[in-house]
């Protein structure tokens, strides 16, 4: 019997497969998923969550066993901080907006981490007065700065050198230099700017474009810029953005069961999201389009059972029946 070792789950980060959307592509335009839920704590946030505790302890800030991760998140950020801390002997205290589904908050309690939640929306607000999650964790922080460390995923650099090194040359294999536009949507901006940068310096004729959701929105881990100021990871770089296109929560959602159908990907809101940004975007010519999906939808039963997207034993069946499920560490 192999017995896997915290080294090989953390070896997992990354390198995640790159699938063909038969659902979109059509004579010489291709569409393409990055399938971010391959990550072993099932996120694009696993990226960010290792880059950022390996420079913590480069920097002399973490201590093994010692020393208390506490972060502002809206769900993934948190599972794989979570994770990968207890992999490491660390502690982790997560904040998180008590909107986020159930779901997710059970997976980052089952992890050990300890949970405090807020009346913050889907994604912790940057700016002042709306931003309950990231002051709750910011105070803990500074109380006792000897213990807690504070990441702090919306302004760390290394969450964009992150993608910037690994997820923006991984596509640009992945595709052979042909990816001509890039789709994602927006937390801390670090996605975004990483992969759009890196992309950029390989040719800069690449579009990159960023989904935005509606005020109000459903979609877990995403910001829209009228409600929440721009986080200080993507003002520094939201120049790489060459176009933005708008989604709402009835086009997300509706298009979960047609991936499902066609595709035979079973995607969380965010990853519908970005499909259905993909599709509504009109493309001149040739193209190869490339979407991130930062998770897929197995944390979101409850989710499509409220929005009536889809019953509780058609979501089981969807698990049962659907393609590139990862396997995930926990």
């Amino acid at each position: 019997m192999t017995t896997v070792t915290g080294t090989d789950v953390l070896n997992r980060i990354g390198n995640t497969p790159l699938v063909k959307l038969d659902s979109l592509s059509h004579n010489s335009t291709e569409y393409f998923a990055k399938l971010e839920g391959h990550n072993p704590f099932g996120s694009v946030k696993d990226r960010a969550a290792y880059w950022m505790i390996k420079d913590g302890e480069e920097k002399g800030i973490l201590k093994r066993g010692k020393s208390i991760l506490i972060e502002p998140t809206s769900g993934n950020t948190g599972i794989a901080l979570t994770g990968i801390g207890k992999l490491l002997d660390y502690k982790v205290e997560i904040v998180i907006p008590e909107k986020v589904s159930n779901e997710t908050k059970d997976i980052i309690r089952n992890l050990g981490a300890k949970v405090f939640e807020t009346s913050d929306d889907l994604c912790p607000k940057v700016g002042a007065g709306t931003d309950q999650s990231i002051a709750l964790a910011t105070s803990i922080a500074s109380s006792r700065p000897d213990t807690y460390y504070s990441p702090n995923q919306y302004a760390n650099e290394v969450n964009f050198k992150g993608h910037y090194v690994g997820t923006g040359p991984e596509i640009w294999k992945q595709t052979e230099g042909k990816v001509t536009h890039f789709f994602t949507g927006i937390g801390t901006g670090g996605t975004i700017t990483g992969i759009g940068t890196f992309l950029k310096e390989k040719n800069p004729n690449i579009k990159i474009i960023g989904c935005q959701p509606q005020q109000n929105h459903l979609i877990q881990g995403w910001r829209n810029f009228e409600e929440s100021a721009k986080p200080d990871l993507f003002l520094k770089r939201e120049g790489v953005v060459d176009d933005w296109v708008s989604v709402d929560n009835n086009e997300a959602f509706s298009v979960v069961n047609e991936v499902l159908e066609k595709d035979k990907l079973l995607v969380s809101p965010s990853s519908a999201a970005v499909y259905a940004c993909m599709k509504k975007y009109p493309l001149d010519g040739d193209a190869c389009v490339v979407g991130i999906f930062a998770d897929d939808g197995r944390k979101f039963k409850s989710v499509y059972a409220e929005q009536n997207i889809m019953s509780g034993e058609d979501f089981d069946n969807a698990i049962k029946n659907a393609t590139h499920m990862s396997e995930l560490a926990y």
